[in-house]
């Protein structure tokens, strides 16, 4: 009788999503699998919060040429203060290579009057991604 329980129960268990930072792994328009599609589209909102989700425990960052090893925590906010001085407009990834567990892109971020080219380093352990790096330059 244990068992009727059980079975009806995990099956409905495992109709519900389940909500991590992997399944907002998307395909771009050839179909191709990209973690860097929610991290663009993150970027593109100025989402420092949902950006920060995919930020290692400890990374490196280089916001205009300010140099930080930092937690996740002083990432998101030096992020959020970057968004805050330069609100986003519009974040187009241009080049992506490397291949599992390391890949980066580089992409172009438009704050409206100031162009900025970001690098992101993407680092995949544990079946998760993990932004390793981060680098804003102004063009």
């Amino acid at each position: 009788m244990n068992r009727l329980i059980t079975i009806p129960i995990f099956l409905f268990l495992m109709s519900f999503p389940v909500w991590s930072q992997n399944q907002d792994v998307c395909r771009d328009d050839d179909g191709n699998s990209s973690v860097f599609i929610p991290i663009a589209k993150y970027m593109e909102r100025g989402d420092a919060e949902c950006l920060a989700a995919w930020f290692a425990d400890n990374l490196q960052l280089d916001v205009m040429g300010t140099i930080s090893n930092c937690s996740r925590n002083q990432a998101r906010q030096i992020i959020r203060n970057f968004f805050t001085n330069y609100t986003p407009r519009c974040f187009e990834i241009v080049y992506r290579s490397g291949c599992y567990p390391v890949e980066y892109a580089v992409g172009n971020l438009d704050s409206g009057g100031n162009m900025f080219t970001v690098t992101i380093l993407v680092k995949t352990n544990d079946s998760r991604n993990y932004i390793e790096q981060l680098k804003i330059e102004k063009q």
